[in-house]
């Protein structure tokens, strides 16, 4: 299969899909051998492909210099999340086909980052489109580029990628994700910091100075500082936040 990214770069579906586990940071989803900002700038001096730049911020992948072939990738969460209505219209099918990708040539290009979340009930997966037209048609097919993380392909384009149990792999910075399972309080409160976040009638509400969403606000950010289970994801998610609290529920 062949996809194209942007507006004229192709790559070839191969049969070796990433080992990275991926981290996701509440704002981006990383996929790469990276462990620090030292090796991330390395990786990114020895591959070419999409990258991000002063004012730009697109959705990064990365091929190797010497076989082409995808080593390294980093997605945008959309900052807004559309309705349940709208989101229950993401296609179930068809299923994911694990794969990497082949770049058909070697130069740099730029892939726009999504615009629209579509969460699952429940946060199980995170879909993220390049807009609400994808919905419109079916999707040619699903690659699994890396462990529970597909590229959404419509058209022979690359039009949006997703997540599945997203707050397994919650994180911080370059730190890996536990391997612990989630707790289900880290769950519910997952969904809580997702939608003060990218829900845009709350995100007005906290910007406003709703005392009902600042009480939110306030509350999520007090039940994972006190939590004392699942510390990993617990303070990635108040870093998650952080931003919101100091700018909007500060003392």
């Amino acid at each position: 299969m062949r996809l194209t990214f942007g507006d004229d770069w192709h790559a070839t579906v191969t049969d070796e899909p990433l080992r990275a586990t991926p981290r996701f940071t509440g704002d981006s989803l990383a996929l790469g051998p990276w462990r620090d900002r030292g090796e991330h700038v390395r990786f990114l001096t020895g591959t070419f492909g999409s990258e991000a730049h002063l004012w730009d911020d697109p959705d990064v992948l990365r091929f190797a210099a010497d076989t082409g072939d995808l080593a390294g990738a980093e997605f945008q969460l959309p900052q807004v999340t559309v309705p349940a209505a709208q989101a229950a219209r993401v296609p179930l099918a068809p299923g994911v086909r694990r794969g990497g990708l082949r770049a058909e040539e070697v130069r740099d290009f730029r892939h726009p980052m999504c615009t629209v979340l579509c969460r699952a009930p429940g946060d199980t997966v995170l879909t993220c489109l390049r807009d609400l037209a994808v919905l419109d048609d079916p999707l040619d097919a699903r690659i699994g580029i890396a462990p529970d993380v597909a590229l959404l392909v419509q058209h022979g384009g690359v039009v949006g990628w997703s997540l599945t149990d997203p707050v397994r792999h919650v994180t911080a910075g370059y730190a890996a994700p536990s391997f612990v399972p989630p707790s289900p309080a880290t769950r519910r409160l997952f969904s809580e910091c997702l939608d003060l976040i990218t829900v845009p009638a709350l995100v007005d509400d906290l910007v406003d100075g709703e005392p009902a969403a600042l009480a939110r606000l306030r509350a999520a950010d007090d039940a994972l500082r006190t939590q004392r289970e699942d510390r990993h994801r617990a303070d990635a998610l108040r870093e998650m936040i952080a931003t919101y609290v100091t700018d909007y529920a500060g003392p």
